[in-house]
C-alpha cells in the first residue's frame, strides 16, 4: 500500500483572499472551529421560472457571551445557546456540543518541483459543533 506523507501546519504568511473562493469560510466559534449540524429543514422559498433563487445565511449569533463576561476563553453558559439566522425571516436555536473525537482538516500540499508522489498537510483541527435540533423560528 502507498504512503502519503503528512505535514503539520504551515505559518501563515499573508492573508488569506477570500475573494478567489467561493465557498464560505468555516465556522468559527469563541472556542475555535466548528462543524455545523442542522437536523430537520428549512423554509426555502419556492424558484421562480424567471429567476435562480439563492438563500443567503447571516450570522452566527452567541447572545449569552457577552452576559456572561467569559469572553469565549473557557466553556461555560454561552454555549447553552446560539442562533443562526437563515435568509430574512428564519432563526435556528441551538448549542455548541464537544465532539467525540476531534476531525482533522487536510488538504493536498502545494508540490515542489521534481517531487514524487503526494503530500498532505493539517489545515485545522475541528473539536466542536454547532448542533441545532429543532424547527427554524420565524422572526
Amino acid at each position: 500500500m502507498p504512503s502519503i506523507t503528512l505535514h503539520p501546519t504551515p505559518a501563515p504568511t499573508t492573508a488569506p483572499n477570500t475573494t478567489t473562493n467561493p465557498l464560505p469560510p468555516l465556522l468559527h466559534t469563541p472556542l475555535g472551529l466548528a462543524i455545523l449540524e442542522i437536523q430537520g429543514s428549512l423554509n426555502i422559498p419556492a424558484a421562480t421560472s424567471t429567476s435562480e433563487t439563492s438563500l443567503q445565511i447571516g450570522s452566527l449569533s452567541f447572545p449569552l457571551l457577552a452576559a456572561s463576561g467569559d469572553n469565549g476563553a473557557s466553556e461555560g453558559a454561552w454555549m447553552k445557546k446560539v442562533w443562526l439566522y437563515i435568509g430574512q425571516n428564519q432563526r435556528l436555536t441551538g448549542d455548541v456540543r464537544k465532539l467525540g473525537k476531534p476531525v482533522g482538516l487536510v488538504r493536498r500540499r502545494a508540490g515542489v518541483e521534481g517531487e514524487a508522489g503526494e503530500e498532505l498537510e493539517i489545515m485545522e483541527i475541528v473539536r466542536w459543533k454547532v448542533f441545532f435540533g429543532a424547527r427554524p423560528e420565524f422572526v
